[in-house]
């Protein structure tokens, strides 16, 4: 079976939104790295990482979100995260693995792309 990754880009007004599909892990988290390296040097310090496609993520995927979240404050930019719809629920794996390792509450998460892009929304509790 072949699993494949993809990240598609799109706007949605002043945010740059990444959509993330299949296994976050050793072999393709320097692609996402690279990606969001690329947005930020774009100028585009507004960034929302969909994950609701993702359905594994090990460390080196962890480590890439909390490198992006480093990256994006440095510039006084923004990081939101959508997990999966049933994420908070029953607890998806990016979710489990997020809250297992202690770094869930780092990032703001949220359930959709127009509550990650809406700069009233409050993002889903930890």
């Amino acid at each position: 079976m072949v699993v494949t990754f993809k990240v598609t880009d799109q706007e949605n007004g002043a945010w740059a939104v990444l959509r993330v599909s299949g296994e976050l892990d050793l072999v393709t988290s320097p692609v996402l790295r690279q990606r969001v390296h690329d947005v930020v040097a774009e100028g585009r310090h507004r960034l929302v990482l969909d994950l609701s496609e993702v359905w594994f993520c090990d460390s080196s995927g962890v480590g890439v979100l909390i490198a992006s979240r480093r990256l994006l404050r440095s510039c006084q930019g923004r990081l939101r995260l959508i997990l999966p719809a049933r994420g908070a629920a029953d607890g998806s794996h990016v979710n489990k693995v997020l809250g297992a390792l202690g770094v869930r509450r780092l990032f703001e998460v949220h359930p959709d792309v127009p509550s990650a892009v809406d700069e009233d929304a409050r993002p889903l509790s930890a």
